[in-house]
């Protein structure tokens, strides 16, 4: 028998060159030439030939959709967009967030699945094929980020399956802000409910990772069509609430004032990035189960903008709820005092979707503890989709050193507990890593753009996505400047505009509190 190869083993460097770049698609040159392009950097690197592979393109892309659409479009957008929003409106977060998904998410998510399809291997392996063992740390970092993202989202989860144990509970559902609120803060701030809840969390999404990625296709293949139909009759209600009009005219409002607010650019990319998974490797992760046929250029379009759409009935459903529900309980309420209530909704607004869902449903009458019910398992179930695919990316890079599946998956989740236990207990430091790893994702967006970079951008489209697919739309050309130019120019711009803008607007900045600048960089 074949001794396994170790961790030194893999990244002994070959002394072998290959220059021949021409490549015949369908052909067994073709492979023999795929087989040397998979290591241009020259590492030896096995490539798992008997990987598991998703059972049909409509699960690869559900899987897809699954790890995108969560807690992060209907918890965390609505927060965001609550945070960046001034007293005249939200328009301004809205445009900027556009911009941002088409001129960074949608660029880097094409890099994402191009690297996984054609590596077939975990990030920090596919690092290593193109810059060689010296920069291992770079694949390394992403691990690092996805784990720290892994180690809150649990909480999030946790919150859900907590209100969704409380919709059949309750002898009523909260009919105000102030009622809805209370809860939510006994709950997370009064409590070590969100302990239990975490590690219950943690314990579902394990019990569906034991199965392997066809396992996670069959559970996506429900989940995430139930999601949708709860979240389009959600949005459709709302539209139907006296005064829903007046929150939708303030999110379709301008702020250009805001335009050039650093932070808001930077909220923008970070949402982005956990809207569509940019930046995340989880999508990198995905695609290494996926074939040469499977589509990766239409899937790096049509996700993202479903996801985000998705996002975006997320906020008018709860911006139009909020005001109609303030209105009619006080009609004399500015539109500068119901901004100021939502931004009150737990630290960061992190309360908003759990204070005022409940409140929406206890409105639609006999069915609405049902409707409350339904909404919560099924942000319950897009929650364990997300943390599957977050947990996945562990357990493929700990799977590409020999680590056995089972016990991959048991390391990744008792880690993930554990790092995880700071957010259960303390809201502010679940903040605090929220805002701090959107902007790690920014990072790591610059990263995957910098293998483009390297290999040569005309010869990475032209071999690894062009050539490499079967039946696919051609990369055009036109999105070489993006990535190649503007996508890392974004990321740098960004980050020292923030840097510039937090030391010469908080005096504070050098102080290790919360949200501080040192405090984001120490971390």
């Amino acid at each position: 028998m074949e001794k396994p190869l170790t961790i030194i083993d893999r990244l002994n460097v070959l002394n072998q060159n290959v220059d021949n770049e021409s490549i015949s698609e369908n052909s067994y040159e073709f492979e023999q030439k795929v087989s040397s392009e998979k290591n241009v950097a020259h590492v030896k690197l096995r490539v798992t030939a008997e990987k598991s592979m998703f059972q049909s393109a409509l699960g690869g892309i559900i899987s897809c959709l699954g790890s995108a659409v969560g807690t992060g479009n209907i918890w965390r957008f609505p927060r965001i967009l609550a945070s960046h929003s001034y007293s005249t409106g939200a328009l301004t977060f809205y445009i900027v967030w556009l911009i941002i998904l088409f001129l960074w998410s949608i660029p880097i998510i094409i890099v994402e699945y191009s690297i996984g399809r054609f590596t077939r291997n975990s990030v920090t392996l596919a690092f290593c094929k193109f810059f060689g063992q010296k920069f291992f740390w770079l694949g390394g970092w992403m691990i690092a980020v996805v784990f720290f993202v892994s180690g809150y989202y649990p909480v999030i989860l946790g919150w859900c399956l907590y209100y969704l144990y409380l919709s059949c509970t309750l002898p009523s559902l909260p009919t105000t802000e102030q009622a809805g609120l209370e809860i939510f803060t006994n709950y997370t701030q009064h409590s070590y409910w969100p302990v239990f809840t975490q590690i219950l969390a943690v314990t579902l999404s394990g019990i569906c990772l034991l199965g392997g990625i066809k396992w996670i296709e069959r559970v996506n293949m429900v989940l995430v069509p139930l999601l949708l139909s709860i979240v389009i009759f959600t949005f459709g209600w709302s539209l139907t609430r006296q005064y829903a009009e007046v929150g939708i005219v303030f999110l379709f409002t301008p702020s250009w004032g805001s335009f050039l607010d650093p932070s808001m650019w930077i909220a923008a990319a970070g949402q982005n990035a956990f809207d569509t998974n940019a930046g995340m490797a989880v999508l990198a992760t995905y695609s290494t189960f996926m074939s040469r046929d499977s589509r990766i250029v239409s899937y790096s379009f049509l996700i993202p903008i479903v996801n985000n759409v998705v996002s975006f009935f997320a906020s008018i459903t709860i911006f139009s709820t909020v005001f109609s529900t303030i209105i009619q309980t006080n009609p004399t309420a500015t539109r500068s005092a119901i901004v100021r209530i939502i931004k009150t909704a737990g630290p960061g607004s992190t309360g908003l979707t759990f204070t005022w869902i409940p409140v929406l449903f206890s409105k639609v009458g006999i069915f609405g503890r049902v409707l409350c019910a339904l909404f919560f398992l099924c942000l319950v179930f897009a929650g364990i989709s997300s943390l599957l695919s977050l947990t996945q990316v562990h357990v493929l890079a700990m799977k590409d050193f020999n680590v056995p599946h089972r016990l991959a998956v048991g390391i990744a989740l008792l880690a993930s507990m554990i790092i995880g236990l700071p957010s259960a207990i303390k809201l502010e430091f679940l903040t605090n890593q929220d805002n701090t790893w959107g902007y790690g994702l920014i990072v790591s967006g610059f990263l995957f753009c910098l293998i483009v970079i390297i290999y040569g951008p005309n010869r990475y489209r032209r071999v690894l996505i062009n050539d490499y697919g079967i039946n696919d739309c051609n990369l055009s050309v036109i999105w070489i400047p993006v990535i190649a130019v503007l996508v890392p120019l974004q990321s740098i711009i960004l980050i020292i505009w923030w840097i510039y803008e937090s030391v010469t607007t908080d005096p504070n900045w050098y102080i290790l509190t919360w949200d501080t600048l040192s405090t984001t960089l120490l971390e």
